[in-house]
């Protein structure tokens, strides 16, 4: 594979492991790889990517079982910016093509690959009870200032000290199960708090697409970091 300078030259098969371990977004046995796309990552092909930094596998158990690590979803979402392997032919073709979109749509969507993947339980069915405001009904849900709080605890889970700077991108993989629109709305409303602050960052040569697609827009720029400090 004819690759940019940060993407390892993979062979297909190489390349199809990393990305049904991405959409699957999870640890999966050889049993569940080869039910999944036909093959086990085995052998060669299982040693190179571990060798690169790209796969864990975990052999205490058989079948052996396989994650991507943040290196593999780094090189598994840039992919769409190398050039398929000759020996793959239309498949690979066709595969890098769906990469390519894949990653624009998400990148307009500002989703990050990891959001898009992530799999979550489906909530238990409950009886919802109307809730009466003002003689008017509402289905209940996550008020604004629950989401605020779940915010600030992630931020502090996330933050070495108070005041430090922490990524969207990160924040947001602590906040799955709440809509985007929730969070965008109460990133827009803490800003306006003493001692909070959002900010784009300065060099956007080195924000990633997972940064790009995390970011939230206040007036009229996208901002990538937040921080919290003393009221």
């Amino acid at each position: 594979m004819s690759s940019s300078d940060d993407i390892p030259n993979l062979t297909p098969n190489q390349i199809n492991a990393l990305v049904v371990l991405m959409v699957e977004a999870r640890e999966l046995t050889n049993s569940e790889l080869k039910e999944l796309a036909g093959f086990a990552l085995t052998g060669v092909d299982n040693a190179k990517l571990v060798k690169l930094g790209l796969v864990e596998t975990d052999r205490t158990h058989r079948p052996f079982s396989h994650q991507l690590t943040d290196e593999g979803w780094r090189v598994v979402r840039g992919l769409h910016t190398a050039n398929p392997p000759r020996q793959g032919g239309s498949a690979a073709r066709s595969l890098f093509t769906l990469l390519t979109n894949l990653h624009r749509s998400l990148d307009r969507l500002r989703v990050s690959h990891g959001d898009f993947f992530k799999q979550t339980p489906l909530p238990e069915p409950v009886d919802a009870v109307p809730v009466v405001v003002g003689g008017a009904t509402s289905d209940p849900a996550t008020t604004g200032a629950e989401v605020e709080s779940l915010i600030r605890a992630a931020y502090r889970e996330l933050a070495n000290t108070p005041g430090a700077w922490v990524g969207l991108a990160d924040l947001r993989d602590h906040l799955v199960g709440q809509e985007r629109a929730a969070v965008d709305a109460a990133l827009t409303a803490l800003v306006r708090q003493a001692g909070v602050r959002i900010i784009p960052v300065a060099n956007t040569k080195s924000l990633t697409p997972r940064d790009r697609a995390a970011a939230v827009r206040i007036g009229d720029e996208d901002n990538h970091a937040l921080s919290i400090g003393p009221a």
